[in-house]
Formats: C-alpha cells, structure tokens, sequence
C-alpha cells in the first residue's frame, strides 16, 4: 500500500530528506531502497566524495535501482536483508528506511541493525504509515469501518508501526529529536484506488469473509459516485546515534 510517487505523499519524503541534513562527504544508507526512487537525491546530496549505499531484497527492485544509478558514482546497490545489512558497522552518517518496517518480520530487529552500522552522532529518518487511522468517506460507514479493521489485520504486517515508531527508536539507542506526523488527502478515487489498493482490498476482504459481497460491491462502487474523500496519518521520526 502506498506507492511512493503518489502526489498525495510527496511532501513528507521531502522534509524526510531534508530533515536527515545529508552533507557533502558522507555515507548515506537507504534500507528498502525499491527501485531506488530516492537514491539519485542522496547522491546529490553527498556529492562527488560521499557514498550512497541502497539495500534491498528484492530482485526486480535491485535491478531497476542499479538501472536508475547506472550514472552515479557515488551510489552502490547491495542485496541483503534489513534484519541484516551488508553493512560494516559504525560506518554510516545518514540513514533512512521508509514505509518498510510495516512490512518487515521484526521492526526492532531492523533498528537494532541501523544503531550497530550507524556511526556516532549519525542522524537516522524513519517514516511509517499508521493505517489504523486510515478513513475512507462514505455514507455506508460500517463498511469504511469494516475496510479499515481489515488492512490493519490482515493486509499489513504491522499496520500501527508509526504510531509507536518514536518509542521503538529509543529502545533501540537512539535520540529522538523530532516526531512529525502528515496526513495525505485523496480527493481523487481513481488516485485514491490505485495508492491504497481499494478495489484489491474489498475484494480480497470479501474473499476472506470479513465483508459481506454484496454489501462489499456496493460499497466499492458508491467512492467513485461524487465527491471523494480519504486520508489517513503517516508519522516520521528524525533521531541521532
């Protein structure tokens, strides 16, 4: 859920990036750098005699991030887990991980990694969705309701993860210098649809069980009639090493 180049979500990924304060020298680590949309701006960032290094798991997104940097120097792509970073420790500045720990198997196994290969005084962005705060309007409000518990407990892996990001952070030795939260609107339901999965998600939630078809059906069918409204929080946190 949520696609990254979404219009709706751009505005976090900025004050992220520039809240991290990348300088001109140093290393930077993107952990679940997908197709490496981030990458180019830390590069930029860190310059001629710095280093960006993106981590990810995934094949396809490691093929498409090398094929995105093909032209920065500066940018080395490595497979490897978050649960364990291909990473010597104590070696990064700057350090970010955005919308993955939702879907990590131990978000505090993965900040756990970010305190070991992180240097002293590093700065570390942390950005998570909290999708039990996700609201869809309609005027079938159980369902909404029905469609919000059901991606909370059974489409993400941990779908409060931003709401307790700040606390995972310390308890994994960091310094927490700034908590701030976004609320993407969607007043768009074809944007809407293809950010948060809406026609995926009822189907599958009708599917399993948790919403009834026809209700379900009806309910897909009245977002796209009128106006179109959807929100939901998204949390980030700015801690040091």
């Amino acid at each position: 859920m949520l696609r990254a180049a979404a219009g709706a979500g751009r505005g976090y990924k900025r004050e992220l990036m520039d809240r991290l304060d990348v300088q001109a020298g140093q290393t930077a680590l993107d952990v679940g750098c997908g197709p490496g949309t981030d990458l180019p701006a830390l590069a930029e960032r860190v310059g001629v005699s710095g280093t960006v290094i993106g981590v990810d798991r995934d094949p396809a997104m490691l093929t498409e991030a090398r094929r995105r940097t093909s032209d920065l120097s500066a940018v080395e792509i490595r497979k490897g887990d978050a649960h364990s970073l291909p990473v010597a420790p104590g070696t990064v500045d700057r350090a970010k991980t955005d919308r993955v720990l939702m879907h990590v198997a131990e978000p505090t196994d993965v900040l756990a990694q970010l305190h070991l290969v992180t240097r002293p005084g590093a700065r570390v962005g942390l950005a998570e969705p909290d999708w039990d705060t996700l609201i869809v309007d309609a005027e079938d409000l159980d369902t909404s309701r029905a469609f919000t518990r059901y991606t909370t407990s059974e489409v993400v892996r941990h779908a409060t993860i931003g709401r307790s990001l700040a606390r995972h952070a310390e308890q994994a030795g960091f310094t927490v210098e700034a908590v701030t939260v976004t609320t993407p609107v969607f007043l768009d339901f074809q944007d809407a649809d293809r950010t948060l999965g809406l026609g995926r998600n009822t189907q599958q939630a009708i599917q399993d069980g948790h919403i009834g078809e026809e209700r379900g059906r009806r309910w897909f069918a009245s977002l796209s009639e009128g106006t179109f409204f959807a929100s939901f929080a998204l949390v980030s946190v700015i801690c040091s090493r």
